[in-house]
C-alpha cells in the first residue's frame, strides 16, 4: 500500500464519520509521528500505533492515551483537552490503513502528501500560496547556503519546508564536523546538541494560517526536540504584532519562540525591521491587498509620476536637476516635491507620489522581506515570472535594485506548481547591500554587477502534476541511498546520482564573484 492510499482512504472514512477531516487526520498522523519516534529511540518498545487484536474500545483508548502523550511532549498544537473525536469503528479502520505507512523518511514525501491533502484548497489555494516542491527547496538552500552561525527565517511558511530543509542543509555540515555520516535527516535517531540548538535558537518561521503553521510546529518541534519559533502571526500586518502578544492564549503557545524573535529586532519596541542572515519563501500570489491600513506602511503601495509644468522662471532654475532623465522608483519616492527635472526632451517635471488603494500580496512581501534582512542579508523568493519582465512591474525591479544586489533568477518549469496551478514562477536570489564589515556579510554596492540567470529545463511533472522519476540505465527507478525514488530536475545533483545542475553552476559563479557565503 502506497502512503497516498493510506491517507487519502482514510480521509475519507474521517469524512462520512462527520467531523472535523483537518484535525482528526491531522491528529492521528501527529499521534503516529511520536509513537515512530519513541519506538526508534527506544529499540525494546513495541509501536503502539498499530492495532494488536485489541477491541475497538480498547483500541480507541489506546490511541487517545497515545496521543495525550504525544500532545504533551510536543505542546502548542493542540489543545490541553483536545480529544479523539472519531468514533471507536472508525478509529479502527483508519489505524488499521495508518499503520502500515511509516512516516519518518529522509526526503519527507510520505509527510508532504499526507499534510498537502491536509491543508486543503480552502485553507491555503484560494489565498494562492501553495506547497512548494522539496526539490526546488533544496535548489533555493544550495544556493543560499546557510550556516550554523546564521538566523533563519520563512515568512510564509506553510508547512515550514524551506525551515526543515535549511535545518537538513546545517545538520550535515555539523554531522560532517563531527565525524559522523547523515543517516536520514528526517530520522527518530537522536541528533548531536549543535544540532538541536541550530533549531532552537537560529531557525524562525510564520505564516497567517493557522492550520499551516500547526503542522509546521509539528516538524520544527521534532527537529528542535519539543522546541520551535514557528509563529501564527500576519507578516504584513506586523502594525498590529503587538496586539496578538498581549493575548494570553497566543503566548502560552508561541511566547517562547516571541521572545527569541523581538531579540532579532533592529530597533526595540517595534516589528518592521529585523536582522536575519537568511529569508527563504514563497509568498502567496493571489490576491490583493485593499486596507489602506496596512497599505500606508509600504514604500511599493505608492506609484511614482512626473507631472508635466510649463516655462519656469529664473528663480526656479536654481532647483533644476539637469539630469535628462527621470529618477528611478526608489529614489522618485522620497525625493523633494520642489525638485524640477529637465528632462531629455527639455520639457521640465516634478515628481508626484500617489498612494494606491489595490496592491499585489506578493508585492508588499517584497518589501516586507527586505525589511527582516539584515544588511549583507540574502534571500530566496518564488515569485509569478511576470515580476521579471512585465513592463508595468518596472518600479518594483528599481525598488530591488536600489536595496541589494540581484544574485540570480531561475526560471522554474511551468509544470512545477501543477496540480495546483500552471502559473509561470522564477525563484530571486538577492542579497543587500552593505559596505560595513562590522553589520553583517560584506556585499559593497556597485552600479554594475554580473547576475546569473538560469531557466529549469526538465519539467519535473507532467501536465497533470504527476512527479516524472529518474531511470537508471536498466531501465529501472533510479533510488537514493535510501531507496527513495529521483525526481527528473535539473536543478541540482541529486547526491552525486545524477549529473550537475542550476545549484552547482550558481555555486561556481558565486565564487567566482567572491560570494562572502561560499567562501
Amino acid at each position: 500500500m502506497t502512503a497516498g492510499d493510506g491517507q487519502y482512504g482514510v480521509a475519507g472514512r474521517i469524512h462520512n464519520a462527520g467531523v472535523d477531516v483537518f484535525e482528526e487526520l491531522f491528529k492521528l498522523v501527529f499521534t503516529k509521528l511520536y509513537d515512530e519516534l519513541e519506538g526508534g529511540r527506544d529499540k525494546k518498545r513495541h509501536l503502539v500505533f498499530k492495532n494488536y487484536g485489541e477491541t475497538e474500545t480498547e483500541l480507541q483508548e489506546k490511541i487517545q492515551a497515545l496521543f495525550d502523550k504525544a500532545r504533551g511532549r510536543w505542546e502548542g498544537v493542540f489543545s490541553t483537552d483536545a480529544k479523539l473525536e472519531l468514533t471507536p469503528s472508525h478509529l479502527a479502520v483508519c489505524v488499521s490503513s495508518l499503520e502500515k505507512v511509516k512516516l519518518f523518511n529522509s526526503n519527507l514525501e510520505v509527510v508532504d502528501e499526507a499534510f498537502e491533502y491536509l491543508i486543503n484548497k480552502s485553507s491555503k489555494g484560494e489565498k494562492g500560496q501553495y506547497f512548494t516542491p522539496r526539490y526546488v527547496i533544496d535548489m533555493c538552500v544550495k544556493m543560499l547556503n546557510p550556516h550554523e552561525s546564521e538566523t533563519l527565517i520563512d515568512t510564509a511558511a506553510g508547512s515550514c519546508g524551506f525551515p526543515v530543509h535549511g535545518i537538513f542543509h546545517v545538520w550535515e555540515k555539523i554531522m560532517q564536523s563531527e565525524g559522523l555520516t547523515k543517516s536520514h535527516l528526517f530520522t527518530t535517531e537522536k541528533k548531536p546538541a549543535r544540532c538541536e540548538d541550530y533549531v532552537r535558537e537560529k531557525v524562525f518561521a510564520i505564516d497567517f494560517d493557522e492550520k499551516a503553521v500547526r503542522v509546521g510546529r509539528t516538524l520544527n518541534l521534532i527537529a528542535g526536540d519539543g522546541q520551535t519559533n514557528v509563529l501564527h502571526l500576519n507578516t504584513l500586518d506586523y502594525e498590529r504584532w503587538d496586539e496578538r502578544i498581549k493575548t494570553e492564549a497566543w503566548l502560552d503557545v508561541y511566547g517562547t519562540g516571541w521572545q527569541k524573535l523581538r531579540k532579532l529586532r533592529a530597533t526595540k519596541d517595534q516589528n518592521r525591521d529585523f536582522q536575519f542572515d537568511v529569508l527563504m519563501a514563497n509568498p502567496p500570489f493571489a490576491g490583493d491587498i485593499k486596507e489602506t491600513r496596512i497599505l500606508a506602511k509600504y514604500d511599493l503601495a505608492r506609484s511614482v509620476s512626473f507631472e508635466k509644468i510649463g516655462n519656469i522662471d529664473a528663480a526656479d532654475k536654481n532647483i533644476v536637476d539637469a539630469r535628462k532623465q527621470a529618477p528611478g522608483f526608489a529614489e522618485a519616492l522620497h525625493a523633494s516635491h520642489e525638485v524640477i527635472y529637465q528632462m531629455a526632451d527639455g520639457s521640465y517635471r516634478k515628481v508626484k507620489v500617489k498612494n494606491q488603494n489595490t496592491v499585489g500580496r506578493d508585492i508588499l512581501f517584497i518589501e516586507r522581506n527586505l525589511s527582516f534582512l539584515k544588511p549583507g542579508g540574502r534571500m530566496a523568493v518564488v515569485l509569478p515570472q511576470g515580476r521579471f519582465n512585465n513592463s508595468s512591474d518596472k518600479f518594483l525591479r528599481d525598488y530591488l535594485a536600489a536595496h541589494g544586489r540581484i544574485l540570480a533568477v531561475v526560471g522554474l518549469h511551468g509544470n512545477v506548481f501543477k496540480p495546483h496551478t500552471g502559473t509561470k514562477t522564477s525563484v530571486l536570489f538577492f542579497q543587500k547591500w552593505n559596505d560595513d564589515a562590522k553589520a553583517g556579510p560584506l556585499c559593497p554596492k556597485v552600479d554594475d554587477y554580473p547576475i546569473f540567470f538560469a531557466t529549469m529545463r526538465e519539467p519535473s511533472k507532467d501536465n497533470s502534476g504527476e512527479k516524472i522519476y529518474r531511470q537508471g540505465p536498466d531501465g529501472k527507478p533510479l533510488l537514493d541511498a535510501h531507496g527513495h525514488l529521483i525526481v527528473k530536475h535539473d536543478l541540482f545533483n541529486h547526491d552525486g546520482l545524477t549529473e550537475d545542475g542550476i545549484a552547482e553552476a550558481f555555486q561556481e559563479f558565486a565564487k567566482k564573484e567572491g560570494l562572502p557565503f561560499f567562501p
